[in-house]
């Protein structure tokens, strides 16, 4: 078998780490020559592409490729990946495609669970592109008859990213909107739903997410208290001084249920709420 990813970010990585084995070669993008290296080291055969252009070698290189990860944000001018290898992929005929979506095309629910039968309701300009990009993958799915699989991410942490770093960067803060909660994943987990959704090729959308939304505020708390160190003092969020993005993630609050991962894939979160993560994380400090 062989994996060909475009986007090989954090979490395309963790599942190069989890699959590594079951691929006899692994290709994978990157947007510059500097980080070509690592990938290297990660046994993953580099490509440049820059999402405006064919890279080199791509084409080739997709025309063997049995399973195709898709990690790459969408833009004005739609999927990149569409865009420029839409035609070679069809040819490929993959026996699975999957790709990296986010849990913000639900856009904003009051707090209200959310499955992947919600009608979704885009607020930010990222996530009406993204349901746009869903919505091409699976118009694709449909005209070359392969299967593509939707993963609607939540916010991502893991090793070197989580609330430990913001402590020792100095920037942990409790930002507090009475009623906001969001869910998490850690990027583990993500590796292992995919892990565990390629092995059951369909085309399916699947929200990849833990079990607990909670306040983001609890999580610094709980972070401080496992540091052993004091949590930073609460900021309403009113007068928080946030970037336009940070404030926007704030206008979409909702519970996004992960029971279709676990029934129709069996997969069981190995890091199901913040706290079990969060402990595990400890010892990577």
């Amino acid at each position: 078998m062989r994996l060909f990813i475009f986007g090989t970010g954090f979490s395309s990585k963790a599942f190069v780490e989890e699959v590594r084995d079951q691929f006899d070669w692994i290709g994978g993008t990157t947007r510059s020559t500097e980080k070509a290296d690592a990938l290297r080291n990660l046994g993953v055969e580099p490509f440049i592409f820059d999402g405006e252009t064919q890279g080199e070698g791509i084409a080739d290189a997709l025309i063997s490729a049995t399973h195709v990860l898709v990690s790459i944000a969408p833009n004005d001018a739609g999927d990149p990946v569409l865009n420029q290898y839409a035609s070679e992929i069809a040819a490929a005929k993959p026996q699975w495609i999957g790709y990296l979506s986010t849990v913000g095309v639900y856009g904003n629910h009051d707090g209200a669970w959310v499955d992947e039968e919600t009608p979704l309701n885009p607020v930010s300009k990222r996530s009406v592109q993204r349901v746009e990009a869903e919505q091409a993958w699976l118009a694709f799915a449909q005209e070359n008859d392969v299967p593509v699989q939707i993963f609607r991410l939540s916010g991502i942490y893991g090793p070197g990213r989580n609330a430990f770093e913001n402590f020792k960067k100095g920037t942990a803060r409790r930002l507090v909107k009475p009623g906001q909660v969001f869910n998490r994943i850690h990027v583990a987990d993500i590796a292992g739903a995919l892990q565990a959704a390629f092995a059951k090729p369909s085309t399916r959308v699947f929200n990849v997410t833990d079990d607990e939304p909670a306040p983001p505020q609890d999580v610094v708390a709980f972070a401080a208290q496992l540091l052993g160190v004091e949590a930073p003092p609460e900021i309403p969020f009113e007068t928080a001084d946030l970037s336009p993005m940070a404030r926007s993630f704030y206008g979409e609050n909702k519970r996004v249920s992960n029971q279709r991962v676990k029934e129709e894939l069996g997969y069981s979160f190995r890091y199901p709420d913040y706290r079990t993560a969060l402990k595990a994380l400890l010892k990577t400090v």
